[in-house]
């Protein structure tokens, strides 16, 4: 059962105007004519017929992904599957890569936010990735706004005008080539129902993006090739299955020659490692490449391994590239894709510059060069940064080892990790735990959620740029050392972790937090919800499969069909909400943390309903 805010009766804006929709689509967001270019009525007619013919399978390949953790619960171990080894065994090579993004040395990553993509656009890069996915809160407004951004971006029309500095954005005339990443299979999008069920929330974004900017997308950038895109969060080849299908649909509405579109699939999970051929040979039509998404990959070890006590994680600082597993995973992606001649992309540099301490931003800036210049010698075609501070140094690191040749595809094989075997992938981290590890991942974890709640998907902490990836790891270590009673054995002291510690940790946290960013925006922002929703995923039974399901719940603002000629049934879905808030605070005090003063409820969240159609599979918050 889902909770989410409705729009009081008195603060409609729109009455009398609504998007002009297919049968069986109903758009309950909020109306605005700039969101309307993008919700044509063909455009939902496209969303809706990638649903219908997709659903079913999308629904089963969760479920196995369901039934996958249970048997790794059971105590399973992830491995290659026996099924496939001829795909692994035998000679064979994706399509040509397209010469338009043979070049991909350096890639910047970024929400689909307007500054944000004109500044990612004219950074230098070879490569943006304008992300729906992990640096995106997916509000209405969000999303709705970032596919008018990517419409203007794609016809260069797009530009900022910063008031409070009184500058004016725009594209450069050499620009950085656009991939665009959807959500993951498993997010749900609650303001579009499709046949009186939300719509695959990946199918939205990839639909309305593909629909208005496929046909200037490849005569202007993709030189008849794209549009590109990356693909999050797969655990599973019949996956990229669905996509390739997707995108064979796609291809065919639009009249354009199959393998046009081209996506770098994220190697983020722990399952996804032992197909990485597969995940390749489903999309071989379709593919330019593997990428590590090394921190989301932290997360999934933890995930996979909820069941295993024997497999707590050091403290996340310490998870890094030298950890053996870690290391085979790297070293296994580049032999597979210079294997079947892809790109072999590397990981996110998340750091940012430190402008006021010159000493501490060079000594960030030289982590950055030795993390960079370790992929570029292991056969890495390129890598990710955070932010654009960062991108002469790294074009520096990957130029100097690679000259101007465009990528490392025939000369760096790799074939030395064709010895890898799944004990190396699985191999268990080196480390200790630390009660700075337990703090820092809180603070994190809180402020992150805060952020988030507000509308903001990628925030700079401690000088480092974080996204939900990084979040869901301090959630995710949270659980694990509290649900095994880890020891904190790296402070000399011996500590273990309990619900009381963690307790007294939350409420200092919470006073250092409210320290840090000032009494008044720590009032005015969401750092008591966002601590309930934290603390409360920590210390549940069992393990959220993502923390962002849960938190989806917060953000959903539902703007009914009724407003466009009666109030009488938003009025009675109001005060139902309200009711059911009465039971929430009822149960406040059953809460499992006391002390930490979680229990403050915003205007926004008095205006609450229950519907069953637009359940997503998570717990109510």
């Amino acid at each position: 059962m889902m909770s989410v805010g409705v729009v009081p009766p008195s603060m409609a804006r729109s009455v009398g105007v609504a998007y002009d929709v297919p049968e069986g689509v109903e758009i309950r967001g909020r109306y605005e004519e700039e969101f309307a270019r993008i919700l044509t009525r063909d455009a939902l007619q496209f969303v809706a017929e990638l649903q219908r013919e997709f659903r079913n399978r999308i629904k089963y390949a969760m479920e196995c992904r369901g039934e996958a953790q249970r048997k790794y619960n059971a105590g399973m171990l992830p491995c290659f599957d026996p099924a496939t080894k001829y795909v692994r065994d035998t000679d064979w090579v994706c399509a040509p890569v397209p010469p338009a993004v043979a070049d991909r040395k350096v890639e910047i990553t970024g929400p689909v936010e307007r500054k944000m993509i004109i500044n990612a656009l004219n950074s230098g890069a070879k490569v943006f990735m304008a992300d729906f996915e992990d640096a995106l809160s997916p509000s209405w407004e969000n999303l709705m706004k970032g596919q008018v951004n990517l419409k203007d971006a794609v016809d260069r029309t797009i530009s900022f005008h910063d008031r409070t500095r009184n500058r004016m954005y725009k594209l450069d005339n050499q620009t950085a080539k656009l991939f665009v990443r959807p959500r993951g299979w498993h997010l749900q999008e609650a303001h579009v129902l499709i046949d009186g069920e939300p719509a695959t929330g990946c199918l939205v974004d990839f639909g309305l993006y593909f629909y208005h900017n496929q046909a200037n997308f490849r005569a202007t950038q993709g030189a008849g090739h794209g549009p590109f895109f990356y693909l999050p969060k797969m655990e599973h080849s019949r996956e990229a299955n669905i996509w390739n299908c997707v995108f064979e649909r796609a291809e065919e509405v639009a009249g354009i020659p199959k393998g046009s579109i081209r996506a770098t699939v994220l190697i983020e999970t722990l399952p996804a490692v032992f197909q990485m051929d597969e995940i390749l040979y489903e999309l071989r039509d379709h593919s330019v490449g593997l990428n590590c998404g090394r921190w989301d990959y932290i997360f999934s070890y933890v995930k996979t391994f909820q069941g295993h006590p024997d497999r707590l994680l050091p403290d996340r600082v310490q998870v890094g590239m030298a950890q053996h597993f870690m290391r085979s995973y790297s070293e296994l992606l580049i032999r597979t894709c210079h294997r079947r001649g892809v790109h072999a992309m590397g990981g996110m540099a998340a750091q940012i510059p430190i402008r006021d301490d010159p000493v501490a931003n060079e000594a960030a800036m030289e982590l950055v060069r030795k993390d960079k210049l370790r992929e570029v010698r292991a056969g890495h075609d390129g890598t990710w940064a955070a932010h654009p501070g960062l991108i002469p140094a790294i074009m520096e690191v990957f130029t100097s080892n690679m000259g101007h040749t465009p990528h490392q595809i025939q000369t760096m094989k790799r074939e030395d990790a064709a010895t890898i075997t799944e004990d190396d992938l699985l191999q268990r981290p080196t480390g200790v735990r630390t009660m700075e590890g337990l703090r820092l991942n809180t603070r994190v974890g809180i402020q992150y959620v805060a952020a988030w709640l507000t509308g903001t998907g990628s925030v700079p902490l401690y000088n480092l740029m974080e996204d939900a990836a990084t979040a869901e790891i301090s959630r995710v270590q949270n659980w694990q050392w509290l649900k095994y009673g880890a020891v904190l054995d790296g402070d000399g002291v011996g500590v273990k972790v309990t619900l009381d510690l963690f307790g007294r940790v939350v409420e200092e946290e919470m006073a250092r937090i409210e320290r840090e960013v000032g009494g008044e925006k720590f009032r005015s922002g969401k750092y008591k919800e966002a601590c309930k929703i934290f603390t409360k995923q920590c210390t549940a039974p069992t393990l959220d499969n993502f923390l962002t399901l849960d938190a989806y719940n917060y953000i959903v603002v539902i703007h009914p069909k009724q407003y466009v000629g009666s109030t009488r049934d938003v009025s009675l879905c109001a005060s139902a909400g309200l009711r059911h808030l009465h039971g929430l605070l009822m149960d406040e005090k059953t809460e499992l943390l006391t002390g930490a003063n979680m229990g403050a409820c915003s205007m926004e969240q008095c205006m609450i309903f229950e519907s069953n159609n637009l359940a997503n599979g998570s717990k109510s918050g």
